[in-house]
């Protein structure tokens, strides 16, 4: 057992239980101590990350390749960034207690396990490691109707989800014989025919893991969550999460069944066809900025399926551009909607932005760029975003969803300017109170990354080149 794969994981937990005694033990505050002391374990992870070789371990549940790494690095990256942004919102809120980074902390650890997951088992067992500290996030801000709503409604439909994920998984175990990813690809790519057991056990996973990415059908908990949980935990959701969720379903469809991949190949196909159409008409009338950005992940969310559903490695190497270019737009559109405060007091309607432009420059900017980039506009990031999963889809003959891809982004693009409209100008609805050095921080990293990717997008593509061919072998 080469335990040692899994270095990462084991700082990570061993972390998080040091840092929730370190918590409880003193009188004082420790939401900035333990703060810093997860930040401080997101990097030392980190680093063993980018030093982790490839391999198994724990008798093939868990691998450690190129691709585990790329998307482990965004995952921290994303929760680190998120961490930073929540610190001054929550101490404004009233919310400033240890338990939220170490919350931060186990469902990163979750994301990460999930990542490496070479057996059905493991997979399940990250998903919930996952899911579990999210449910009680969404509700974190217990006093308020809102939030609490929130977590129950995240909650309830995430055990459904959850549910339906294992019943998938108990049927595919028991018509296939195992839960190992290597031999379940084997199995269903060995030429004989598939059983309608296993198939129908595929679909009842697809349909758990594509609750998590908030893929058309199953997106029905995403707008509500977002408004109402707190604006920095949905910082985390919109972010960090989805990376974690998109590895998953990248990694369960091309690998142990990517043998059958014209058994779900239409219905991801579907999925991102109606992800693409209800997240650019249903965000059109929305009025709150944090639904207005759900609506937008579902979108995106289309995009990532569409690279997926094509099935070639173009495909998936577009998909694994797509992840950390949408990472960094909305981290950066997140730090703006953190910053939104007045007199105090947290503001969230998109007309609370008017003037901005003349009111904060440096904001409105940022928040235009990001704007921009997801519309898809050239040169931004986000364009090349969705040119290198348009492309592959083009090239294998799938001209409906190529499409709808192009229409549904000149239909976005009018909810993503009209924000960019009410900054600069509508008349200023007063002016926002002082960023803090975080959301700073975030926002300007994250700008300059959207802006200028198209100088130097070289290491971005080669890693994803990397990680591919190891996922595809």
């Amino acid at each position: 057992m080469n335990w040692t794969l899994a270095l990462p994981e084991i700082v990570l937990a061993l972390s998080g239980l040091a840092i929730l005694v370190a918590g409880v033990l003193p009188r004082r505050d420790m939401t900035f101590p333990c703060t810093m002391m997860v930040l401080g374990a997101f990097l030392l992870a980190g680093a063993f990350v980018l030093a982790q070789p490839d391999g198994m371990a724990f008798a093939g549940q868990y691998i450690a390749d190129a691709f585990a790494r790329f998307m482990k690095v965004l995952v921290l990256a994303g929760a680190a960034l998120a961490l930073l942004l929540a610190l001054d919102w929550n101490r404004a809120e009233g919310l400033s207690r240890f338990e939220y980074p170490v919350l931060v902390l186990f469902a990163t650890l979750g994301m990460m396990v999930m990542i490496s997951a070479n057996d059905l088992m493991s997979l399940y067992l990250g998903l919930e490691l996952l899911s579990l500290p999210l449910y009680v996030m969404a509700a974190f801000h217990r006093d308020n109707a809102r939030s609490s709503e929130a977590g129950l409604k995240y909650f309830v439909l995430g055990a459904l989800s959850s549910g339906l994920m294992l019943y998938g998984m108990s049927l595919v175990y028991g018509f296939a014989g195992t839960t190992n990813f290597a031999q379940l690809g084997q199995t269903l790519g060995g030429g004989a025919p598939i059983s309608a057991g296993v198939v129908v056990g595929i679909v009842f996973i697809i349909t758990g893991l594509c609750f998590k990415v908030a893929a058309v059908p199953f997106h029905m908990w995403t707008p509500d969550v977002y408004e109402g949980a707190p604006t920095s935990v949905v910082a985390y959701f919109a972010t960090a999460t989805k990376v974690g969720a998109i590895a998953a379903i990248v990694r369960v469809l091309s690998g142990p069944f990517g043998g059958a991949v014209d058994q779900w190949q239409q219905v991801i196909v579907l999925a991102s066809i109606a992800s693409m159409i209800l997240g650019a008409f249903a965000a059109i009338g929305q009025t709150n900025i944090k639904r207005l950005m759900a609506y937008s992940w579902i979108s995106h969310t289309g995009f990532v399926l569409m690279g997926l559903a094509v099935g070639t490695e173009a495909g998936l190497r577009g998909v694994l551009i797509y992840t950390p270019i949408y990472l960094m737009m909305s981290l950066g559109a997140f730090s703006v909607l953190v910053a939104m405060r007045r007199n105090g007091r947290a503001v969230e309607n998109i007309q609370d932005l008017a003037g901005l432009g003349r009111t904060d420059p440096a904001m409105a900017l940022g928040m235009a760029i990001f704007m921009f980039a997801m519309a898809g506009i050239p040169p931004l990031s986000g364009f090349f975003a969705k040119l290198y999963v348009l492309l592959p889809a083009v090239e294998a003959g799938f001209w409906l969803m190529a499409v709808v891809a192009v229409l549904s982004s000149v239909v976005s693009a009018y909810y993503y300017l009209r924000v960019v409209k009410v900054m600069y100008f509508d008349h200023p609805a007063g002016a926002l109170d002082a960023r803090t050095a975080g959301v700073s921080f975030v926002l300007a990293g994250t700008g300059l990354f959207t802006m200028f990717f198209f100088l130097m997008p070289a290491p971005l593509l080669a890693a994803a080149r990397q990680a591919v061919a190891a996922l595809i072998g």
